[in-house]
């Protein structure tokens, strides 16, 4: 007898999310467990309950989402959930705090589909946050250079220094910051591709600016909430041609994101032994445009 698909949500906030509640159920889990307020060092006896009620053939039943608001937390709790597992007692896990993983993973896909990143140069504008950084990741994976910008050049270069330190090569990153004068305005004509990766309702970009950008062929804008995070953006631009250019706006993003977030979380249930990030979620969107 086929044992019921359980979800483990291992949430950091107050309050479990309910979105990634939603987008389990509709993805197909039996059951759904939440947990909130989770913290690394209670990850484990969480992980073993899990592991230790079905046999080891049965694990790929049992799988673990790790998300909430704060994406560095998610990730320790999520690396404690792996540091937990042992054979043969392993399950899979998926770390998608925030979105952020998703989200990116949606982004760079949407640009990658009209420009090739190892020929281009890309400014990810709010690149400290945590959608920024893994754009910022994913596309210097991809073999392109970043301008990757902060409104303090110090978190700039500390988050770059952060990159470095998971792989990315040193000479593909460029931090900048914005309340240098002119230093943005100067680095906009060289690029090709425009991220805006900021919180919710703050204007990066205005439209003289995006102007300079003559040479951008793709711009995306993350922002939900007006005003827009590039102006002239529209919430709905789904390759959107404006001005030379093919613009995105976070609904046009946003439907490739929940598909990568809906099979992620199927993917769980294949084996106990997947680790679903960013880069996963990469290899996984690109299935679903190719499909």
């Amino acid at each position: 007898m086929t044992k019921p698909k359980i979800l483990i949500q291992l949430d950091t906030d107050r309050h479990a999310s309910v979105f990634d509640g939603v987008v389990a159920v509709d993805a197909g889990v039996d059951h759904l467990f939440q947990y909130s307020d989770v913290k690394p060092d209670a990850v484990r006896v969480l992980i073993h309950g899990a592991m230790f009620t079905r046999g080891p053939h049965d694990l790929h039943n049992t799988a673990v989402f790790v998300g909430g608001s704060d994406v560095d937390l998610g990730r320790e709790v999520a690396e404690a959930a792996k540091l937990a597992c042992f054979d043969p007692f392993r399950i899979s896990i998926v770390h998608d705090s925030n979105g952020s993983n998703s989200t990116a993973a949606a982004a760079v896909l949407c640009a990658s589909k009209h420009v090739d990143f190892s020929k281009s140069k890309s400014i990810v504008l709010a690149g400290t946050g945590a959608v920024g950084r893994t754009v910022a990741k994913l596309v210097v994976g991809l073999g392109g250079d970043v301008i990757l910008s902060s409104r303090k050049k110090q978190r700039s270069i500390e988050t770059c220094q952060q990159l470095v330190k998971l792989g990315c090569p040193n000479h593909k990153l460029i931090p900048l910051g914005t309340d240098e004068m002119g230093v943005l305005e100067a680095a906009l004509p060289e690029v090709q591709v425009v991220f805006g990766c900021g919180a919710a309702g703050i204007e990066l970009l205005t439209s003289a600016q995006l102007s300079l950008a003559k040479q951008a062929e793709v711009a995306v804008d993350l922002n939900a909430v007006p005003p827009a995070g590039i102006s002239g953006i529209q919430v709905t631009d789904n390759a959107t041609e404006r001005n030379g250019r093919l613009d995105y706006g976070a609904l046009g993003v946003g439907g490739l994101k929940m598909k990568i977030h809906k099979a992620s979380v199927r993917e769980l249930f294949q084996a106990n032994s997947h680790f679903i990030d960013a880069q996963r979620m990469m290899d996984i969107g690109r299935s679903i445009l190719l499909a």
